[in-house]
């Protein structure tokens, strides 16, 4: 690394707040240990007008940068390469919220705010923040937004896109693009709000956005429902739908083989529905009373199991059994771990083209790959499935990876495209499916991309080689 560049990065942050030497694993490694980069320096600014001074002086010395928040990606885009030039801008200092609007039910914070901190913030001011996902106790707002984030609420609420009304950008050339209104109508020319969320760092660094907030919801009900089928499944979504309306905001399905793995990795969690062959988290934030919800709640339940929809069902009787139960979906990917690497694929379809996605796919990974375990879970009220394929027992996990992995692609996304399907939905492209973007994308949608891309970053400055 140029020293006359990490002399002005010093003068800039602070000698303290610029990292070239010791274990910077915490940041050269993403969450997946796929990827392992190495960065010329970890540089880590506690402001906006920091983040431009870095970017300006970068700039200056021809080095890219890659920004990071949480470093919980899935996909390889917020790691540095190999080469040892790059400076790796790690936005966690920036983590305060900077203002609550009840009135207009908005709060503005910082990308380096933790998604935790952001909802914990939300609920103090007596408001809720409904963006949820595992890693939330870790993942940023920066990075949520960067990836366009998807999570547990989507059903009602959308991706945090969708939550977001505006942002504070830090362009490739250092200047900074005020966009922090709360507005939620402002027809005056393009969106550029749109064009940084889900860009993944590769066109500029959102430093501070201001977020949608919902009145707390007065009650709250958690089931499980065990269903025979991927079809019974989209059935009961469809009867909650017109039972439950808005206050339908979650809808989990997952598989035997997913529950199966949380039982045997962390025994200590509820497993109420054992024998079931697919499991569907369901619940209501609901308006009314805790009674009126509850007896709605229950009053679906029976009508699903009178019909034959599900076989059977249980009802959080406390928040903290709901807690629990949402702790059995949220540990799926902590226990495939446990199990070693597999092949990852967070995939959306129509919701009505999942049922045959899945008995297709998996009859066709089976007779390529006799014994081959499918890991199928995700969120099913949207149409987002993570479907990840486990060795076959007996083989290493590992070199199942290492010497299938392309032809195992193909066989998914092959089924995913010809459902009028999209080979990401809530992880990103990064590096992982950069390849595959290009193979799977319209070459006009392409195209109009990379214009964008040299119209606001002509140097490639900005976390080059992801997405595109």
């Amino acid at each position: 690394m140029n020293p006359q560049l990490l002399d002005s990065l010093r003068r800039i942050v602070g000698a303290a707040q610029v990292l070239t030497e010791g274990d910077l694993s915490a940041w050269e490694h993403d969450w997946r240990r796929r990827w392992r980069g190495r960065a010329g320096a970890v540089v880590r600014p506690g402001s906006t007008a920091e983040v431009a001074a870095v970017v300006k002086a970068c700039a200056v010395h021809g080095v890219s940068i890659v920004p990071q928040g949480g470093n919980t990606g899935l996909v390889g885009g917020g790691v540095p390469d190999d080469s040892g030039r790059q400076v790796l801008m790690s936005l966690q200092r920036m983590n305060r919220v900077r203002q609550i609007d009840r009135a207009n039910l908005t709060l503005t914070v910082e990308a380096g705010c933790i998604l935790k901190a952001v909802q914990e913030a939300a609920a103090a001011d007596g408001l809720w923040f409904p963006l949820s996902l595992a890693a939330e106790g870790s993942c940023t707002i920066g990075g949520n937004l960067g990836t366009n984030a998807g999570g547990t609420q989507v059903l009602r609420f959308g991706n945090t896109r969708d939550l977001c009304l505006g942002l504070e950008v830090v362009t490739a050339d250092g200047e900074v693009w005020e966009g922090l209104s709360g507005l939620r109508k402002d027809n005056t020319g393009y969106d550029l709000r749109d064009l940084f969320i889900g860009s993944e760092g590769t066109l500029g660094i959102i430093t501070a956005a201001t977020m949608k907030l919902s009145p707390r919801p007065a009650a709250t009900t958690t089931a499980l429902a065990a269903c025979a089928s991927v079809q019974h499944c989209v059935d009961l979504l469809n009867l909650a739908r017109g039972r439950l309306g808005p206050a339908l905001t979650g809808f989990e399905m997952m598989g035997r083989y997913a529950i199966d793995l949380v039982a045997r990795h962390f025994p200590a969690l509820p497993n109420p529905l054992p024998n079931a062959t697919w499991t569907v988290l369901l619940e209501q934030s609901a308006t009314d009373s805790e009674s009126e919800a509850r007896a709605r709640f229950e009053s679906l339940l029976g009508a699903a199991l009178e019909a034959g929809t599900i076989d059977d069902a249980v009802v959080a009787e406390s928040m903290a059994q709901s807690q629990a139960l949402w702790h059995v979906r949220e540990s799926i990917p902590l226990a495939q771990s446990e199990e070693g690497p597999n092949i990852k694929h967070d995939i959306s379809v129509p919701v009505s083209a999942i049922p045959d996605f899945v008995e297709y796919t998996d009859a066709a990974l089976a007779a390529r790959f006799p014994g081959v375990a499918m890991v199928d879970f995700g969120h099913l009220g949207d149409g987002n499935l993570h479907y990840n394929v486990q060795a076959p027992a007996g083989m290493s996990a590992s070199d199942f990876l290492a010497s299938h992995e392309h032809e195992v692609n193909r066989i998914v996304y092959d089924a995913v495209c010809e459902r009028g399907g999209s080979i990401s939905a809530e992880h990103g492209i990064g590096v992982l499916k950069r390849d595959e973007l290009v193979e799977r994308k319209s070459p006009v949608a392409l195209e109009m991309m990379r214009r964008i891309k040299r119209a606001l970053d002509p140097d490639n400055r900005m976390n080059p080689g992801r997405v595109l």
